[in-house]
């Protein structure tokens, strides 16, 4: 295998921290990536992975040099661009979740693709964290406020949610009028895969965020399945207009307490610090700014 692919292969394996997983990205036998490290760690005389039955991690100088190979890899891809009549190719991996990419992004897909004939496209949903670097991601698109971490995003807007229930369900426990009246109300609980704990409702009173954790009878991971629940009847639910507006115009939902809203939640998208973004990546970017950000506040 020449230096270059040997550099691809030895960053996916840093990537995925598993020697199979990274040869199946490349199509490469098990066997065929172990002996291709060994020989690159014998060529240079240092040792760059270290290697337990589940794990692998790159020692010091596995990191400096996993750095220094994607700063490599990227730049010959950004060189083959420019002189392939910047034709944008390869697999782009995104991650986001299900109802704005069904609403939104992959409805305008086609026009996409057709802008870049040779590229391809992997499509993730749902509202887990995502290890991009270890999964192979190149980006993804989330909502909510950002915690600290070593990717760099790309605000694409903010959107509004509101406060619902079903009628069936504020029948028998009474329409709130103001925050202080839900004592007595349960919540569809929306756990957070950073937390795992149930997310408490927010309201802007006077001029301040007031967060109210009620009680739970049924609890969801998934954004999709917490809409079904609040319809069902099993509380009230939080989540963006765009996404209950349909179940409100039909009467499905009701929404209660509009004169204390949420605060607008971000809407951004999220790729690793440390890759470079590849020309393909770049060019998702751009579409994705110019199709979210018009059906954003």
């Amino acid at each position: 295998m020449d230096t270059l692919n040997t550099m691809r292969l030895f960053a996916r394996i840093v990537e995925r921290r598993n020697f199979g997983a990274a040869a199946a990205d490349l199509g490469l036998p098990r066997s065929t990536a172990t002996s291709v490290i060994k020989q690159m760690e014998a060529r240079l005389g240092r040792k760059l992975l270290i290697r337990s039955t589940r794990h692998v991690a790159p020692t010091p100088e596995g990191e400096a040099y996993y750095e220094r190979c994607t700063a490599i890899l990227a730049d010959i891809e950004d060189a083959e661009y420019a002189v392939s009549s910047n034709e944008v190719r390869g697999l782009l991996r995104v991650d986001m979740h299900g109802y704005l990419a069904r609403s939104i992004l992959i409805p305008a897909l086609p026009g996409f693709l057709a802008r870049h004939p040779q590229l391809r496209m992997h499509v993730g949903d749902g509202d887990r964290l995502v290890d991009l670097v270890r999964e192979g991601v190149d980006c993804v698109i989330r909502s909510g406020e950002l915690a600290e971490s070593d990717m760099i995003a790309r605000r694409l807007g903010s959107v509004q949610e509101i406060t619902c229930a079903s009628p069936d369900y504020l029948s028998l426990h009474g329409t709130p009028m103001t925050p202080d009246d839900l004592g007595g109300h349960f919540m569809v609980g929306f756990v957070s895969s950073r937390t795992g704990q149930a997310l408490p409702l927010e309201f802007i009173e006077n001029g301040r965020v007031r967060e109210i954790t009620l009680p739970c009878r049924v609890s969801a991971s998934n954004s999709e399945t917490t809409a079904v629940l609040a319809i069902a009847g099993y509380g009230l639910i939080q989540a963006p207009r765009h996404r209950l507006q349909r179940e409100v115009t039909a009467g499905r939902l009701v929404e209660v307490l509009a004169d204390y809203p949420l605060t607008p939640m971000p809407v951004s998208l999220l790729y690793p610090r440390n890759r470079h973004p590849s020309p393909r990546l770049r060019a998702f970017i751009d579409w994705a700014v110019e199709i979210v950000s018009p059906h954003l506040d």
